[in-house]
C-alpha cells in the first residue's frame, strides 16, 4: 500500500494519493513538502520511489529493504555525481507484546528525512503510521508543517506504543510471581526463562534506539531545526524511562527465579529430611531383624521361651525412644 501526501509549509493538506510523475515537480516546489509511506511495497514500487523519484543512496536503500536487527541512523550528503538531496536515514523498531505467546513482536520502520520530504518504509501495518495519517488529514496544521516535525510525531507515537506492551508484561510478571510462590513447577520455570529472554531481547532493541534518539536530542543533524531538538529530547526521555522499566523487570524476574530455586531446594530438602527420619526411626527394626535373621545354629535366644517377645519389646522400645528423641530436638 502506498500513501502519499503533499502539505504546505503552514501544515495544510494540499493533496493526497499523488501520481508518481507529479512528485518530482512537487519536490521542486519550496512551499510544499511530501510524505510518502510505503507499506509492504513490491520490488517495482520500491525501485520506483526510492531510486527513480528520490534517488536515495544505494546503501541506504539496501539497509531499508533488508531486515535490520538493530536501530541505526546515518546522514547522507550528496557529492558531485549524486542526484539525491541531503537526507537522514534511520531505522527504528516498534514493539508489541502478546501475553498468549509471551513474545515481543518487533516491527521495523525506516525513515528518509529530507528538507522537504519524508519517506517511511515498513513491511507491516503500524499503529503510529495509521494514527498520524489520520491526524494529518484532520488537523494537519499542528504536526505536518515540516518533515522533521512529522518525523518527531511518528517517533513519539512509536515510543508511546511501547507502554501498553510493558503494561501487559508487568501483569504477566505479577502473575508469575504469585504462581512461583504458591505452585512452583517446571512449567513456571520454563515461563520465567522465556519471559526473561524476551525482556533481554527488548533491551537489545531499546538501548541502541536510545543512542539513535540521543543524536537527535543533542541536535547533531542540520536537517532537524533547532527549536525541535527539545521535542526529540522529550521522546528520548520517554524511551529512557522505558529502558529503566525493562531493567527493573529484569531484576524482578531474576528475583522471582531465585525465589523459585530456593523454594525448590527447600522442597527437596524436606523430602530428604523425611526420608532420613524414616530411615533412622526404622533402624532398630532393621538391626534386630538383621541380627536374628542370621542362620547360625547356636543363637542362644532362638531356643529361649521368651525370645520372640523380648525381640519385639526391644524393637518397639528402641523405635519409640528414637522417635521421642527426634521429637524433643524438634527435628519434625
Amino acid at each position: 500500500m502506498i500513501r502519499s501526501y503533499a502539505f504546505t509549509t503552514q501544515g495544510r493538506l494540499h493533496s493526497k494519493d499523488l501520481d508518481v510523475f507529479l512528485m518530482p515537480t512537487l519536490l521542486a516546489d519550496t512551499n510544499l513538502f511530501l510524505w510518502v509511506d510505503l507499506e509492504q511495497p513490491t520490488a517495482e514500487e520500491t525501485d520506483c520511489f526510492l531510486e527513480s523519484v528520490f534517488h536515495f543512496h544505494p546503501l541506504s536503500i539496501e539497509d531499508c529493504v533488508k531486515v535490520s536487527p538493530s536501530p541505526k541512523v546515518e546522514e547522507y550528503q550528496p557529492r558531485e555525481d549524486d542526484r539525491f538531496a541531503p537526507y537522514i536515514f534511520m531505522v527504528i523498531h516498534a514493539v508489541d507484546y502478546s501475553r498468549k505467546d509471551g513474545v515481543f513482536a518487533t516491527r521495523e520502520l525506516n525513515f528518509f528525512i529530507g528538507r522537504n520530504f519524508l519517506v517511511t518504509y515498513h513491511a507491516v501495518s503500524l499503529k503510529a503510521i495509521m494514527t498520524t495519517g489520520e491526524r494529518c488529514e484532520a488537523t494537519g496544521a499542528f504536526i505536518a508543517r515540516a518533515p522533521d516535525r512529522l518525523a518527531h510525531v511518528l517517533l513519539d507515537g512509536i515510543v508511546e506504543n511501547y507502554k501498553p506492551a510493558l503494561d501487559e508484561l508487568a501483569l504477566e510478571i505479577a502473575e508469575l510471581e504469585q504462581m512461583a510462590l504458591q505452585h512452583p513447577s517446571q512449567r513456571i520455570l520454563n515461563q520465567l526463562i522465556k519471559i526473561k529472554k524476551e525482556v533481554f531481547h527488548l533491551r537489545q532493541i531499546i538501548v541502541p534506539q536510545l543512542e539513535v534518539l540521543g543524536r537527535f536530542a543533542r541536535g547533531e543533524f542540520k536537517l532537524v531545526r533547532a527549536h525541535l531538538v527539545h521535542y526529540y529530547r522529550d521522546v528520548y526521555d520517554s524511551l529512557f524511562h522505558i529502558s529503566e522499566l525493562t531493567q527493573s523487570y529484569t531484576d524482578s524476574l531474576t528475583g522471582i527465579l531465585q525465589v523459585y530455586l530456593n523454594m525448590s531446594a527447600n522442597q527437596t530438602s524436606e523430602v530428604v529430611k523425611l526420608l532420613t527420619l524414616i530411615t533412622v526411626i526404622t533402624t532398630p527394626v532393621m538391626m534386630v531383624g538383621t541380627w536374628y535373621g542370621m542362620n547360625f545354629k547356636n543363637l542362644p535366644e532362638v531356643d529361649w521361651k521368651y525370645g520372640y517377645w523380648m525381640a519385639g519389646a526391644v524393637t518397639i522400645t528402641s523405635t519409640l525412644a528414637t522417635y521421642w528423641y527426634f521429637k524433643k530436638k524438634k527435628w519434625f
